[in-house]
């Protein structure tokens, strides 16, 4: 394989199959969740439906994490590769998966102390709280696997073996699909059995993530205490700034939960619903960060920035075609979709909402999905931060009051929905100012330069908190 497989070639081609591929093992496990909220529903108990809403608010927060590590990782093998120093990319993607596993492991068990306070604080109450809590005790200990299967499918991207990175996907998928009627109804372990599917699902997904790297780019090695802190700096300087951008957006999404929980389960439940039809419609989508990233990463440090802002260009118009074909077969499946869950009142009115004009708003999520992978890769990450936070908080709060107050449970998502589009056109306008100031500035990313000046944003960052 190529070092450097995305300097050339046509960028929306390549755009196309890294999305396509990746969207591809994203929608296994999409499809599993789904699948889940199907079974639960059939158990016929309201309290069960909504646990897991509450518990996949929680399980976003933790994910967000590993997402961020997976960012630097990808990153930084992306940047090296384009810069054709394989053995740089080695380094880089094995001290990535030793830090992430480190900190991962002791961000789960701070978690795991907390879920409780964590269920309650989004509004679960009486037995939907203990469930939720029951559930998420099971899964979140297995977070540092799932970073590791996260972090490695972000290395295979970075070699532009998207392939593999969709199969190790696929298999965590198969694994889930096959457990969750064994354990849910031929054990008759409910919501428990739901909950340890998921985790079986994770050791699959890190096991066939990490084998690809071994057999077909170079490997990995075991990094010396030393060596793994003096690569920390430009690991931190990425996976930091990622991590406070994806931390944001459970943020919002338990401010939209909490708020949705003042209509009642029923809305909840609703809401469950439409969550997860979300990632499943727009899986392609929310891929696109993933797959663009090394596209941008491996021209940034090959110095084609022609290439860099062609590939912003085709990365819009994919996500413009892509949003318009899901929002129409989601408009033409919204009667059999709400009957799949037989949904009614409250629900019915939010899925058929979903299923409307909230889907076709969702390309200005795709905008800024677009537009971090371009922060994360041209070493503005701290912008991703900036807009994300934005966009959780001063997008997502005032827009949701007003619409529950206007409208009642719909109005919280055309609310979710308003504060999007304003940071979706946000977020367009400061990534073309981004390209064309790196490129004013000529910051190749070759030797440690800038790696320093974002290890130092980064203590800058936080000495000011």
């Amino acid at each position: 394989m190529a070092q450097a497989k995305f300097v050339t070639g046509s960028l929306f081609r390549h755009v196309t199959v890294m999305s396509l591929t990746s969207s591809v093992g994203l929608m296994a496990i999409f499809a599993v969740d789904f699948v889940d909220m199907i079974f639960i529903s059939m158990l016929g108990k309201a309290e069960l439906a909504a646990a897991v809403g509450y518990a996949g608010a929680i399980l976003f927060f933790t994910t967000s994490f590993n997402i961020g590590v997976a960012i630097a990782a990808g990153a930084l093998v992306a940047r090296a590769l384009g810069a054709s120093d394989r053995e740089g990319a080695r380094q880089q993607a094995s001290n990535a998966l030793a830090a992430g596993v480190i900190f991962s492991g002791v961000f789960a068990l701070a978690v795991w102390l907390s879920l409780n306070q964590l269920v309650s604080l989004i509004g679960a109450r009486a037995d939907t709280h203990d469930l939720a809590v029951e559930y998420l005790q099971i899964i979140v200990p297995t977070l540092p696997l799932l970073l590791l299967g996260m972090a490695g499918g972000a290395i295979l991207r970075a070699h532009g073996d998207a392939k593999r990175a969709m199969m190790a996907t696929i298999a965590g998928g198969i694994v889930n699909a096959v457990l969750d009627p064994i354990l849910i109804f031929g054990l008759d372990m409910e919501l428990t059995g739901a909950a340890l599917a998921s985790a079986a699902s994770r050791v699959a997904i890190a096991f066939f993530s990490l084998a690809p790297i071994f057999r077909y780019h170079g490997g990995l090695s075991l990094p010396r205490p030393l060596s793994l802190l003096k690569e920390l700096p430009p690991i931190t300087a990425i996976a930091c700034p990622a991590i406070l951008t994806q931390l944001a957006t459970p943020v919002g999404q338990a401010w939209v939960t909490r708020s949705m929980a003042e209509f009642g389960e029923e809305a909840v439940a609703g809401m469950a619903v439409v969550a997860r039809m979300t990632p499943l419609a727009f899986a392609t989508i929310f891929a696109l960060s993933g797959a663009v990233g090394p596209i941008v990463g491996q021209n940034y440090g090959a110095g084609h920035y022609d290439r860099v802002r062609g590939t912003l260009r085709e990365a819009l118009l994919f996500t413009a075609l892509v949003v318009g074909l899901a929002a129409l077969v989601l408009f033409v499946l919204r009667t059999p979709i709400a009957r799949l869950f037989d949904a009614d009142g409250l629900a019915l009115t939010l899925i058929y909402l979903f299923c409307g004009p909230l889907a076709l708003a969702f390309f200005f999520n795709g905008a800024l999905f677009v537009a971090n992978a371009f922060f994360n890769n041209l070493g503005r990450p701290f912008y991703s931060t900036w807009m994300n936070w934005g966009r959780h908080t001063l997008g997502t709060i005032p827009f949701v009051w007003a619409g529950g107050v206007l409208y009642g449970a719909p109005g919280v998502l055309i609310g979710q929905a308003a504060g999007g589009i304003v940071f979706g056109l946000g977020a367009i306008l400061l990534v073309r100012f981004v390209i064309r100031d790196v490129e004013q500035h000529h910051e190749v990313s070759k030797g440690p330069g800038l790696f320093q000046r974002q290890a130092r944003q980064v203590v800058l960052f936080f000495s000011r908190r």
